[in-house]
């Protein structure tokens, strides 16, 4: 790990006695990063690296992953919301970023915790559109179906369709060689990726096996979200929604849908991002950081 990647860390106690552990970095106003599905707080430490010359900066690993304790029982986005309470609360922070499911998270948190002042959402799958989200729970009963089987290539592959196949044949050109790719080919790539994952994976971080179950839990947070969608119209946070002109119709849909309802949203679309915009390794998370302090200021 850089120099600029050093971080202490600390726990918390939620409401139901769970352990959420978090990475700490940085000096300044305090905020809070949350990883989206089949992820953990190691995938935003260059974005929380690029935010902490400003900002103390808290990255928890959210409940079943790293630092954390599992997820327990009534999981749902409740428990999520305690978690984020108890971070609230120990931190002191005002300011809280999500990135997909972490987006949800953020911003249901945002409607009860009034700690939050401002939140800011990359790219929150929100269930606003049924004929999407029923192309998204197939892909998703497939997923754990090849989880089960322990066919975790496979499982890999069929994540791909949430580019390819929710949202017809709208796709980005970043993402055409996932769709023409041969299946057989993509398992070979994938199985290679695990391989490398486990002998590069140190510390607190955790390996893509372990946190690839962890997306089932993801699409349970998704589709707690149906119908819900005008409840936001009572957040009193200010919200910058986030997108990348490269991302998914889908998600596209998700945001418009949030600009509509929230009383205090701006809404910037960064050219040339995708979903994974906010991540380490695929993404470029120092533009998302410069669009996070720009709204921060």
């Amino acid at each position: 790990m850089s120099k600029k990647q050093k971080y202490t860390k600390g726990f918390v106690t939620s409401r139901d006695g769970t352990r959420i552990g978090y990475r700490q970095m940085g000096t300044g106003p305090d905020i809070i990063l949350l990883h989206g599905g089949a992820k953990g707080s190691q995938t935003l430490m260059q974005l929380g690296t690029a935010l902490s010359d400003e900002f103390t900066v808290y990255i928890p690993d959210r409940r079943g992953r790293g630092l954390s304790g599992p997820f327990g029982s009534k999981y749902g986005l409740q428990r999520e919301v305690e978690d984020m309470d108890a971070l609230l609360k120990k931190t002191g922070a005002h300011y809280v970023f999500g990135t997909a499911t972490g987006a949800i998270i953020a911003l249901r948190s945002a409607l009860y915790c009034h700690a939050i002042h401002k939140a800011i959402l990359y790219e929150p799958p929100f269930y606003v559109n049924e004929t999407e989200m029923n192309k998204f729970n197939d892909i998703g009963k497939r997923y754990d179906k090849y989880v089960a089987e322990g066919k975790f290539t496979s499982a890999m592959v069929t994540s791909g369709e949430l580019a390819t196949k929710v949202s017809g044949d709208e796709l980005q050109p970043s993402y055409q060689w996932v769709k023409y790719m041969p299946n057989i080919i993509l398992r070979l790539i994938f199985k290679i990726i695990l391989e490398i994952d486990v002998l590069n994976t140190k510390g607190d971080d955790v390996t893509l096996k372990d946190t690839i179950p962890t997306f089932h839990n993801d699409v349970m947070l998704v589709n707690e979200t149906k119908g819900t969608i005008e409840n936001f119209e009572a957040v009193s946070a200010e919200v910058l929604l986030l997108n990348g002109s490269k991302t998914f119709l889908f998600l596209k849909h998700s945001i418009y849908a949030l600009k509509e309802v929230l009383p205090h949203v701006k809404r910037v679309e960064i050219q040339g991002l995708d979903h994974a915009a906010a991540e380490d390794t695929t993404g470029k998370p120092k533009i998302v950081a410069q669009e996070i302090k720009r709204f921060l200021k």
